[in-house]
C-alpha cells in the first residue's frame, strides 16, 4: 500500500460552478502510477466546495449556481437574514452553501486513471464574489501498478 499527498492551487475564479478534472489529472501525473486505489481531494476553505457532477453540457454548472442561489439568497436588502456578515451579503450564505455541498470527493483509480462514470467530472464550486485564490489538498491511497 502506498500513499501520495501533494497540495494543488485552483485557478483564481468568482462565483459559479467550474469544472476542474483536467486540471486535477494534469496537476497529478502520479495517478497513472496506481493500478487500484482512491484519490482523495480536499478544498481548505469555508465558502467553497467540491462535487461530482455533469461534465458535459456546461449549462448543467450554471444551473448549479443558480439553484444554490435560490436555496441560500444573500441578504442584499440588509433585513437581517444572517448575524455573520463580516466580509459582505455573500459572506454567510458561502458557509451555508459549503456545508450543503461538502469540502471533499473521493474517486477510484483503476489501471492509472481516475474511475469516474461517463459523464462525471470534478466540480469546484466558488460562493463568494469576488475572486479567490483555493488550496486543495490531494491525497492518494493505492496499490502501485
Amino acid at each position: 500500500m502506498s500513499w501520495f499527498q501533494k497540495s494543488l492551487t485552483l485557478p483564481s475564479r468568482s462565483r459559479g460552478s467550474y469544472l476542474i478534472t483536467s486540471n486535477i489529472t494534469n496537476a497529478l501525473p502520479e495517478i497513472k502510477d496506481y493500478r487500484v486505489g482512491i484519490l482523495h481531494l480536499f478544498i481548505q476553505h469555508t465558502s467553497c466546495g467540491l462535487s461530482l457532477n455533469e461534465n458535459w453540457d456546461e449549462d448543467t454548472r450554471a444551473d448549479m449556481t443558480d439553484a444554490l442561489d435560490r436555496i441560500v439568497p444573500e441578504d442584499v436588502n440588509g433585513k437581517g437574514m444572517y448575524r455573520h456578515n463580516a466580509e459582505g451579503s455573500d459572506d454567510m450564505p458561502a458557509h451555508i452553501k459549503a456545508a450543503l455541498v461538502g469540502s471533499s470527493v473521493s474517486i477510484p483509480i483503476s489501471n492509472g486513471k481516475l474511475a469516474t462514470g461517463t459523464w462525471q467530472g470534478i466540480w469546484y464550486l466558488e460562493f463568494r464574489d469576488i475572486k479567490h485564490t483555493r488550496k486543495v489538498v490531494a491525497t492518494i491511497q493505492g496499490e502501485k501498478a
